[in-house]
């Protein structure tokens, strides 16, 4: 499965429930959340589940990058196929860019930390958008409980300046996820050992691509059978998503619980081409509370 593997709760809530059947036929089920396959992802994972850091008090995760791509329509194009040749841009098919991109950082912190977050609350806008019902950014303050929070920002708007990354902060130490964990005092304490070309340099080994990574342990899980189903944790991923962007588009502070138990289905009813008999307007914070 390719994420964000839903766009609402209640694709979230079918793919949960489908990820426990597939568990219990035996299959596996490898998801694109592939920084999980990624190896210094993995070991800077490994130290910091041992304690390299001490306890984890904070944590933020960012994706700014230029707008992607939009399709204006085209004579002769339905509803349903301006849409779905303009899927990047429409809520009901990719979820917004904090789904379709933001979700692998927001991933990346709740593997970390252990969990998802109980609240979420923040606010977003669009600025320079051309076409469908999406933001051009979000900011979205994500509470772990027990005071530990995470800031979590992302934007698609050109000509601005782009990163992305994680960072999460210990009582001992900080790290970038990646393959850097530092002192509190910002010396190095421990870097991942990437493997080395002849002369000495940094390479990348096509073997251990996380793309390719994943697709490695996809055919390994089913030829050694020995399943493994990620279904369900990027699911929860990709809802800990909707959450964020439910209290951007809302304005209003946002509960797991609320997510868990919301009827929220976006798109038609019906799936064909044709005409759509649906509005899909820019959200405005503070109008509504369902969305």
């Amino acid at each position: 499965m390719e994420k964000p593997v839903c766009v609402d709760p209640v694709g979230a809530r079918q793919i949960i429930a489908t990820s426990k059947k597939a568990e219990n036929m035996g299959l596996t089920v490898i998801t694109g959340t592939q920084r999980r396959h990624q190896r210094d992802y993995l070991e800077t994972y490994r130290q910091v589940a041992s304690g390299a850091i001490g306890e984890i008090v904070s944590a933020k995760a960012w994706w700014l990058q230029s707008h992607v791509w939009f399709r204006t329509r085209e004579e002769g194009w339905g509803d349903m196929e301006y849409m779905l040749r303009n899927w990047n841009n429409f809520c009901w098919l990719c979820g917004d860019h904090i789904l379709d991109t933001h979700v692998h950082n927001i991933d990346i912190i709740n593997w970390f930390l252990g969990k998802n977050p109980v609240e979420a609350i923040g606010f977003g806008g669009r600025a320079r958008r051309l076409t469908g019902d999406q933001y051009d950014f979000f900011s979205i303050d994500f509470n772990y409980g027990n005071g530990v929070f995470s800031h979590s920002m992302s934007r698609q708007i050109d000509n601005c300046a782009n990163t992305l990354g994680e960072h999460i902060v210990g009582t001992s130490g900080y790290t970038n996820c990646k393959d850097t964990i530092y002192n509190l005092d910002g010396t190095e304490k421990w870097k991942y050992d990437y493997p080395k070309n002849k002369d000495g340099k940094p390479t990348e080994i096509v073997a251990v691509s996380p793309y390719v990574q994943e697709h490695i342990s996809l055919v390994t899980a089913i030829r050694t059978n020995k399943p493994v189903v990620e279904a369900e944790r990027t699911a929860i991923s990709t809802l800990t998503a909707v959450m964020g962007r439910t209290a951007a588009y809302t304005g209003q502070l946002v509960t797991w619980d609320e997510m868990l138990n919301s009827t929220v289905k976006l798109g038609p009813e019906k799936y064909e081409m044709g005409p759509v008999n649906l509005e899909f307007p820019v959200p405005i914070p503070g109008t509504q509370h369902n969305a």
